[in-house]
């Protein structure tokens, strides 16, 4: 019998959230991250496990409250969270001269690059998915290709964030449809281990 393939998934939060709400896909939100990769690999494939990436949002407590929710839900599927920083900056309009307050996430491609790598060297995978459009994480693609050439990094686009230059460096890519997003959502109530029920945000119904 020919063994199968071991699958870490590596999922760019961020990436994935904004790249569903700029497709318009709002009820895609409450997204089963493991039922969705289940669903996407291979049956010469088996999960070895995910890893998602994000930072907690502290500028929204609305926002803030529906991203914990979120995050509990994974969690209940056995997936692990890494987190990075959302750090508060300003931009100045050129012209007017006002001031207002920005927020952007920080080291989440850090911290999906420091796992790729690590997973890569202590052989945990031979195919790594990773669900993100983000260039910035072209440079560990193509390390992992060069020092481990019987790997393969396997870049999945969530919807509206296809990246030329990622595709290039990727060993096989394609994008999440939003079938395959609608089909694998949590049901409207998650319950965690302890008994206390997650409910889906009505945003995003």
């Amino acid at each position: 019998m020919q063994k199968k393939e071991r699958v870490i998934v590596y999922v760019d939060g961020f990436n994935l959230y904004f790249g569903i709400k700029e497709a318009g896909f709002n009820n895609c939100k409450w997204l089963d991250i493991n039922k969705l990769v289940l669903d996407l690999i291979k049956p010469d494939q088996e999960l070895s496990g995910i890893k998602y990436f994000t930072s907690s949002v502290s500028n929204n407590p609305d926002k803030q409250k529906r991203q914990i929710t979120y995050i509990e839900a994974l969690e209940t599927t056995g997936i692990k969270v890494y987190y990075g920083h959302y750090q508060k900056g300003t931009i100045e309009c050129r012209r007017c001269g006002n001031i207002w307050a920005n927020y952007n996430e920080k080291m989440t491609d850090v911290n999906i690059a420091t796992q790729m790598m690590i997973d890569a060297f202590t052989d945990q995978y031979d195919i790594a998915m990773l669900i993100s459009g983000d260039s910035d994480l072209v440079p560990p693609v193509k390390e992992i290709h060069a020092h481990f050439p019987r790997k393969r990094v396997l870049i999945a686009f969530p919807p509206k964030r296809f990246n030329n230059s990622v595709s290039l460096v990727a060993k096989g890519y394609f994008t999440i449809g939003r079938k395959k997003l609608a089909d694998n959502q949590f049901p409207p109530e998650v319950v965690k281990k302890d008994g206390y029920i997650l409910h889906k945000p009505i945003e995003w119904t």
